[in-house]
């Protein structure tokens, strides 16, 4: 990922609060002469600078007959489309379209696992976390025989990231005018996305401001 200094973000507390909203990554692993990219939801620990995913995929999936190896987690934060109208310098500067957006790749070593213990704690953890994001309470259910013969259909995979880089492009190569104006105006539209855009860059700015 192309990563200029201006946007590169090293507290890995964001990382927290990115992967905390944005749970569902993408994983990108070495295929048959092309990359493999799947789909997941995951599970997130760190602890100091020890960063964790878990998830799991089908057993169908070529990804879980394989032996692991080097992979690639992109976790997909806010974006959102920069007007150059909203600059205040945009006829003295020439100012251009771009866009505005946070994410992060985890590249590590991804290794499998079919035991049955590791399976049930990787469904019941997601299963909590996420039927109470929805405000339902389903759960699984170990000691019932149709909930484990369920796990037989899965892969668990775990990545520990040996290389973090988050990049948070909010408009910091910009006059701090400029900035202000575009998170107002993209606080304005009726969009989540661009909103959690406008909210990030009031932290970046303030965070700078009182530093």
């Amino acid at each position: 990922m192309h990563l200029p200094r201006a946007f590169a973000e090293t507290d890995l507390a964001r990382l927290d609060a990115l992967i905390a909203a944005h749970p569902f990554i993408t994983l990108v692993t070495p295929g048959d002469g092309l990359p493999v990219a799947d789909h997941v939801p995951v599970l997130y620990r760190r602890e100091g600078d020890r960063v964790e995913l878990r998830g799991h995929v089908a057993r169908a999936n070529p990804l879980a007959r394989g032996q692991g190896g080097a992979a690639l987690a992109i976790v997909h934060g806010p974006h959102a489309y920069v007007s150059p109208a909203w600059y205040p310098d945009k006829e003295a500067a020439a100012r251009v379209p771009t866009w505005n957006y946070v994410v992060a790749h985890l590249a590590g070593m991804l290794t499998l696992s079919e035991d049955e213990a590791s399976l049930a704690a990787i469904v019941d953890e997601l299963s909590r976390t996420h039927e109470a994001r929805v405000g339902s309470d389903w759960r699984y259910e170990h000691e019932r025989a149709d909930h484990r013969d369920q796990l037989r259909g899965i892969t668990g995979f775990r990545l520990v990231a040996e290389r973090v880089a988050l990049k948070f492009k909010l408009n910091q190569n910009h006059p701090d005018a400029n900035r202000r104006s575009v998170a107002a105006a993209l606080q304005a539209q009726d969009d989540a996305g661009a909103n959690a855009v406008a909210a990030l860059m009031a932290q970046t700015l303030a965070a700078r401001e009182n530093s």
